[in-house]
């Protein structure tokens, strides 16, 4: 990572980020003493294409440069940005921050050099050395895979965007840590009518990755689940309603992990007493078979990051343990409070947005059961795969998930399809009643944001197949 970091540096003193402004930048973000403070420069380039009706009908490349300012003292945080980098204007950022904060406790610089980072996103080529009509082609070949596939197909809308950003964290301490981010997503929607109905099925991917993650394999995956979601819509019916046992399929299931208690254990909340979570470390809040991580060091995947937003190294963090609750997710000021070290989860959406302890890539680890087996094992009740959406109540640790579609189990055997379900419970009852985990961990490839606080940061899940013994289900 050394020429990256370097690169990073030399990118940001070009634009005037150089010694001299960020010298002058922390001494007045300390002036009146700090906790913690530190400078978050961002650059980034996003560029986005749309085709629908065999048309390229939206493009536009995007730039965004600034700085953010923070300055901690005890519990209280000030913020301020500017997406001018000129010396009075950070400077004047850096005021405002200290001013919000203001405090009486001083630590003065330490010259630390930089902070270790990973290296889980390692480019053969960068997106800015990729030509538009480079991009143009791959959407072209997607949208005529797409009618070619079945003669029912009446529409295809595709969605392509790619992005690099620089950051550059530096820290009251004197530390400076850099990092190189990429990103790219696919994203195609197929609309089919039968003669008398029409359904959509979609399928997206995401990872930070250069061009070379579209490989064939994954191409064809794009438009081949997309189609086979819209055509399994055209058959499914709807769900029962009522208690019942639900089986979660492998790969975006997890978003019962991210929404149910991912963000129950986030140390914020905890730190406030406001998780359910809260004052449970080291109890036991799930049977023995259950393992979850929150994992940023996944080569790719879309939640990772080599250094989180305060320039802390990151890690693959054990929240559950064979069923023991063994750590939050932690940012510098959490970790401060509990006498911690940080997990590397302090995340923004931006320079424009102050850090949250945040989930990168959320996922339970395999268990000893077969799928089969845990089919089998269901009398009546429904398997749950394609998820859109869902929400939590941090506090109670209630939440409601939508299932686009599904099928039903009946007597060991999946039968027929079902869609728009709904799933309602809460999320540490539902935690212990998961009483199978399979053997087939799959962390989901889908472009997955997570909002929290009015920011949006991008994530991964994952799940192996799951029985939960009870769970409140609700049709359209």
């Amino acid at each position: 990572m050394e020429p990256v970091h370097r690169e990073v540096l030399a990118y940001f003193s070009a634009v005037g980020a150089d010694e001299g402004l960020i010298r002058r930048a922390l001494a007045e973000a300390t002036t009146h003493g700090a906790d913690d403070a530190d400078l978050f420069f961002e650059a980034s380039e996003a560029t986005s294409i749309g085709m629908s009706d065999r048309k390229v009908n939206r493009a536009h490349t995007s730039t965004d440069l600034g700085v953010g300012v923070r300055v901690v003292v005890g519990d209280q945080t000030g913020y301020a940005y500017t997406e001018d980098l000129s010396p009075e204007s950070v400077a004047r950022a850096a005021r405002t921050a200290a001013e919000i904060a203001r405090g009486a406790i001083t630590h003065a610089p330490v010259a630390t050099g930089p902070a270790r980072s990973g290296d889980f996103y390692p480019l053969k080529r960068r997106w800015s050395d990729v030509a538009i009509d480079e991009r143009i082609p791959l959407l072209r070949r997607w949208e005529e895979q797409a009618f070619a596939t079945d003669s029912r197909v009446e529409k295809v809308q595709l969605q392509f965007s790619d992005s690099e950003t620089r950051v550059m964290i530096c820290r009251a301490d004197g530390r400076i840590a850099t990092d190189f981010r990429p990103m790219t997503s696919a994203f195609l929607s197929a609309t089919l009518f039968d003669g008398t109905k029409r359904e959509n099925g979609s399928h997206n991917v995401a990872a930070r990755a250069d061009l070379s993650y579209f490989d064939e394999a994954r191409q064809q995956r794009l438009v081949k689940l997309a189609i086979e979601r819209a055509n399994l819509a055209l058959e499914a019916g709807e769900a029962p309603s009522g208690e019942m046992m639900v089986v979660m399929n492998a790969g975006s299931s997890g978003i019962l992990l991210h929404e149910a208690i991912g963000h129950g254990l986030e140390a914020d909340f905890n730190r406030k007493g406001v998780s359910i979570f809260a004052n449970r470390i080291g109890e036991r809040i799930a049977e023995d078979h259950v393992t979850i991580v929150d994992d940023a060091t996944l080569p790719g995947a879309r939640g990772a990051l080599n250094i989180d937003d305060e320039g802390s190294e990151t890690e693959k963090t054990v929240l559950v343990e064979n069923g023991i609750l063994k750590s939050y997710l932690h940012d510098r000021i959490s970790a401060r409070h509990y006498g911690v070290k940080p997990t590397g989860s302090g995340r923004r959406e931006s320079f424009r947005h102050p850090v949250l302890p945040r989930m990168r890539c959320t996922y339970m680890e395999p268990g000893p059961h077969a799928r089969e087996e845990i089919i089998r094992s269901v009398k009546r009740g429904i398997l749950c795969d394609t998820f859109a959406n869902g929400q939590v109540q941090i506090g109670a640790g209630d939440f409601s998930f939508y299932v686009r579609l599904g099928w039903m189990i009946e007597d060991g055997v999946v039968t027929r399809p079902v869609k728009d379900v709904n799933l309602i419970g809460n999320g540490p009852k539902v935690l212990g009643t998961i009483d199978m985990v399979g053997d087939d961990l799959v962390v989901d490839e889908g472009g997955w944001t997570c909002g929290k606080d009015g920011q949006g940061v991008p994530v991964s899940q994952g799940m192996p197949t799951v029985r939960v013994r009870n769970l409140s289900v609700g049709g359209r």
